[in-house]
């Protein structure tokens, strides 16, 4: 995630999703058939809640990290760490899905 000229994943939320922002949170509710499916609800704490925001603008991976950083001062290895381990429990809920490669 750290190379220069490596090829680095962006993702992409999955379209069928509601989302709300409460008191610093976000919550995610997947929409299955129509239907929301409050048992899979997802609650980000404000870092996560920063993450799912940046996943808005298609930023590759290691740009998030910078970024979260940048704004709580947090060493980039645990900040990588913490974001790789977000990103992947929200894929393996569907939430999210790579986009593919994008050239530094």
């Amino acid at each position: 995630m750290n190379g220069a000229g490596m090829s680095i994943h962006s993702f992409t939320k999955d379209k069928d999703l509601v989302t709300r922002s409460i008191a610093g949170e976000t919550l995610i509710v997947p929409v299955r058939s129509g239907i929301s499916d409050l048992d899979c609800t997802y609650v980000l704490n404000e870092v996560g809640s920063r993450v799912w925001e940046l996943l808005d603008e298609r930023r590759p991976v290691d740009k998030i990290v910078e970024t979260i950083c940048a704004e709580y001062e947090v060493p980039r290895e645990q900040a990588a760490r913490d974001i790789g381990e977000l990103l992947g429990s929200l894929g393996t809920a569907g939430l999210i899905r790579p986009t593919g490669e994008v050239e530094e």
